[in-house]
This record gives structure tokens, sequence and C-alpha cells, in this order.
């Protein structure tokens, strides 16, 4: 479908959750016309992230359904709404679940990509603008998820959410940037920051633990030691430049402990990316007094506390945390791309399957069973 379906409502199939849990199933859904400020995806593929199950599984997260979820995909853009002037039908982009306004004191501030306007709202299943679902199956609305949607072969999305890519790049490769590749490798490079000889401990190997070792690879740290309680990740960590692995499970003390031994007193950066309460505050004493610095990035659960003795912080320890990995989506997703078209990122090592859309609950599968990092999902068939 081209410019002749602008305006018009499409016909297309979605995967479509009707309860938390059960598996997805393949609809006939009808994709109204993009209003003010937003643009209509043809979505080419997309890919499973921890979070959509987070939020399919519904356990530790407020249930809405019927739900069409998806946040990690790339595609080119059907039509635009009134007032989109920086994207245009025929663009290859990146839809991204957090945007960029370019307005607020956030998008204009260097340090933050926390846009007042566009966060990320994982309970809100509607558009902003007008507070209504572009989805519906026989008049019936199918609620949104994360303003993105990408488990459609059509979707809705604000303009500010999305990024226009160049249209050279595979976007079969590509559309994992969108969400956990770019959080874990921006919680290494823009938040810690590891030193040239530095080391590192990341807490969790999956996608977004090995993207935060790859970060602290590309930055130049000469010791990555990764922690998983699963030692089968171990293998394929040393991809993603991990040089050593602890499994708590295997020591006596605890993993603060082991971790001192072995670094002379801790590390110098601590990843936490699993969400574990539990794990946030292990990476967080397991870095050096004086100096040591520990990130945050896998999401808890709502009613999580952390709770650790001051003194570790009067200890000279630092604590931060980041939402995707500090990026702003439209400004910087467009030179990740490049960078991988440049061959100085690697994206292929994370894609560990790829299913048709007819067979996306394989994808829940793999990860349920932690087979897989990224599963690809091919919504165009070929």
């Amino acid at each position: 479908m081209g410019s002749s379906t602008a305006g018009q409502v499409i016909k297309c199939k979605a995967a479509v959750a009707w309860g938390a849990g059960e598996p997805l199933k393949i609809e006939e859904v009808e994709v109204a016309p993009p209003q003010a400020m937003e643009v209509r995806i043809k979505v080419h593929y997309t890919a499973l992230c921890h979070s959509d199950l987070i939020f399919w599984e519904a356990k530790g997260q407020t249930p809405l359904f019927p739900r069409i979820f998806g946040h990690e995909a790339a595609g080119i853009i059907e039509s635009v709404g009134e007032g989109v002037t920086d994207l245009k039908e025929g663009d290859t982009v990146l839809p991204v679940f957090t945007g960029e306004c370019g307005e607020c004191r956030h998008c204009k501030s260097e340090e933050s990509n926390m846009c007042v306007l566009l966060r990320v709202n994982t309970e809100r299943g509607v558009m902003i603008s007008d507070g209504k679902s572009r989805f519906s199956i026989n008049g019936k609305p199918i609620y949104h998820f994360a303003g993105t949607s990408t488990f459609s072969e059509y979707t809705v999305v604000h303009g500010g959410c999305v990024a226009k890519i160049n249209p050279d790049a595979p976007l079969d490769k590509v559309c994992i940037l969108s969400c956990g590749v770019s959080t874990g490798m921006g919680a290494a490079l823009n938040v810690a920051k590891p030193k040239q000889g530095s080391t590192v401990a990341i807490f969790g190997l999956g996608t977004v633990g090995l993207a935060a070792a790859e970060g602290s690879r590309m930055a130049g740290a000469s010791r990555i030691i990764g922690i998983d309680l699963n030692s089968d990740r171990f293998e394929r960590a040393k991809l993603f430049g991990v040089t050593e692995f602890l499994n708590p499970l295997d020591h006596e003390k605890s993993i603060q402990q082991v971790i001192a031994d072995i670094t002379d007193g801790g590390v110098d950066y601590s990843i936490e990316c699993t969400g574990n309460v539990k794990a946030m505050i292990q990476a967080f004493e397991s870095c050096h007094i004086g100096w040591g610095v520990t990130v945050l990035v896998g999401l808890p659960p709502s009613d999580a506390v952390f709770a650790t003795n001051p003194l570790n912080f009067l200890a000279e320890r630092t604590l931060k945390g980041t939402f995707f990995g500090n990026y702003k989506p439209l400004s910087h997703l467009p030179g990740l791309v490049e960078l991988y078209l440049d061959k100085k990122l690697e994206l292929d090592k994370f894609i560990t399957h790829e299913v048709s859309f007819a067979d996306i609950n394989k994808a829940f599968d793999y990860m349920i069973k932690g087979e897989s990092l990224r599963c690809v999902i091919n919504m165009i068939g070929n």
C-alpha cells in the first residue's frame, strides 16, 4: 500500500493480546489514519523485548487488555498527519517507545532525555492527542502499548517518537536499536563511562546486560565481569567482551564479597540490568569505595524498595540511574545506525532467532525458556 491509502482506514493483521499471559492471536484489525502530529508506519521487522513480556504477563503491572504489544521495530512511513513536517511518506524509520518533542526543558537539556510530552507511559493505551486508540476490531477499540504497538502490520505513532534513519540500513538488524541494545550500550558509554583499563561488573547477561558489556568493551574496559544465575550464558557473553563469569549460586560468600576479593576491594563500575532489587543492591555494594560508580538499568517492580547502609554512599560511591541509555531517540538513534553501517557497532550477534509473524508466539516461548537474546519477527514475509 502506498499513498493511495493516505487518509483511509487500513485493514491489516495484528497480534492481539486478549488477556494476561494468553497466547497472542492474529486478528484482522482496522488502523485509523494518523491524526495531528502522528504518522502511520508499515512495520517491516519487529523484535520481542523483555518489557513486552513483563506487561503481557501483567504480574506486577496494571493489566490493560485487549492490547497490541511491540516496541522494537523498523519500517516505512505510509502517511503522515497534519502538522508533521520532519517526516514524510516513504521515510525509513525506527518507532521508539519514548520521544523527543524538542521544546521542553528536558529536550533542550544536554543532560536529559526525559521528554515531558512524550516520555514513555506504559499504562496509557491511547494516543495523547485525543485520548483514543487508532486500532479497532468491529468497532471495539484495541489498546496501544508504549505508543508504538509494532506487533501490527501497520501502526500509528506520534511523530516525536519516530527516528528517521538511513534507508540503506537493513531493517531486520537495526530494528533492535529501538530499545534494549541502545539502553544497555548507552548505560555504559553515556552514564558509567568506563575509563581505559578499568574493571566493570555487569549484573544480568540478557540482551541489555550484554549490550552494556559491549559498550564497556568499546570504552576500553580491560576486565568485564559478568554475573548471572544461569551459567550457560557465559560462553555467549564472551562474544560481547565479558572476560570472567560469576554465578552467585556457586559461592557461599555474598557476591559483593566475592567481587571485592577478586578485584582488590571492588570494581570501578557496576551496571545492573535485571530489575531485581536485590541485584541492584549487590551491584552498588560491589563497587569500590572512593570512586566506584553503579548504574541501575533494569526495570524493578513498582513496589520495590532499594535499601542499603548510608555509609556506602559516604564512602564515596556513586549511584546513578538511566533511561534508554540517556539517548535522545530522534537526535541519537540515526547516529547509532550509521555506526552499524560503518561496522563500528555489532548488532547481528544479538539476534539469535527469527520467526514469521504467524509464529510470533514462538518468540515468547524462546524468551521465557531463556533461549533467545533477540528474536526478530518478519512482518513482510520475504
